[in-house]
């Protein structure tokens, strides 16, 4: 493992590197995790800066931090631009990355990466209380992927339990952007959803038991795949725990995972706390070989 501080792309930013995976991530302003890919391989986010805005936030792309709020998941304090220099603290096995307190709402975003094997990562994204009243919330972590030709998107649903089921939450439209509920890119095993970006907008939120969503590409021979711990007695986004969005063009695949919404006391800290694994392309992509990866 060797870690570094460097320039990306015109940015500061520090990186981690083992024998399996390379992860760089920007620190002058976000955090934004902006690089992920194997050794000397190709940059598996999307980065494009001053492309893809909404009014002064910018996309950007790669792996971000947001917030949901209780009954608006998606609201203005979701866009709020973070382009101040962050707080960078190296570790024994990674970094991690702080922006300033928020003027508005007192609270700091937090990003932890550490190396737990050469080819499997933890991703702690938080959120801390730094002011004198509550807050409330939940930790709403999205990576934005470049889909290729052949990538399969796959979300294990259920839990091999007596009382089995899932929920799944459609849309037609939100903001400014449209998708559909009758939409051939989202098809369905007897226990996966899966995805396969063919151009068209759209998104699906999940409640999935393992938490489990991954990302399959046997041309590019990468499997790139997010786990977190989903607890079914906490509040959840549309109880969801996961999400997919597919942009037009198939500029990018977002997989998303969703913290519980929480009270949070002055300071406190609320974690959603990812697992994250990449490997060579599964040639049978199924509940246990993704199981199994982590």
């Amino acid at each position: 493992m060797k870690l570094s501080r460097i320039e990306f792309q015109n940015h500061q930013a520090v990186e981690i590197k083992t024998k399996g995976l390379e992860v760089k991530i920007i620190i002058d302003c976000g955090p934004r995790l902006c690089y992920l890919g194997k050794p000397g391989g190709e940059n598996l986010l999307l980065w494009k800066e001053k492309t893809y805005t909404r009014k002064k936030w910018d996309l950007m792309g790669g792996h971000r931090v947001w917030v949901s709020r209780p009954l608006a998941d998606e609201n203005e304090e979701t866009y709020q631009l973070q382009n101040e220099p962050c707080e960078v603290k190296q570790l024994e096995d990674g970094w991690e990355i702080l922006t300033p307190i928020n003027p508005e709402f007192e609270t700091q975003k937090g990003l932890r990466v550490r190396v737990l094997a050469d080819d499997k990562l933890e991703v702690d994204n938080y959120l801390i209380n730094r002011g004198k009243m509550l807050y409330s919330g939940g930790v709403w972590a999205l990576t934005c992927t470049v889909p290729g030709k052949k990538t399969l998107y796959a979300i294990p649903l259920g839990a091999d339990n007596m009382w089995d089921y899932c929920k799944v939450v459609m849309f037609r439209s939100w903001e400014t952007h449209s998708g559909a509920y009758n939409d051939d890119q989202f098809s369905y095993t007897e226990d996966m959803m899966l995805l396969q970006s063919k151009g068209r907008e759209n998104k699906r939120m999940i409640q999935a038991d393992r938490g489990i969503m991954a990302m399959n590409d046997p041309e590019r021979n990468i499997m790139f795949a997010k786990k977190v711990d989903y607890i079914r007695s906490l509040q959840y986004p549309q109880d969801c725990n996961l999400a997919v969005y597919t942009g037009p063009d198939s500029f990018m695949v977002e997989m998303e995972t969703m913290g519980p919404e929480e009270t949070v006391k002055p300071g406190e800290t609320i974690h959603n706390v990812e697992t994250w694994v990449l490997k060579d392309a599964l040639k049978d992509l199924t509940v246990k070989a993704l199981e199994n990866c982590f």
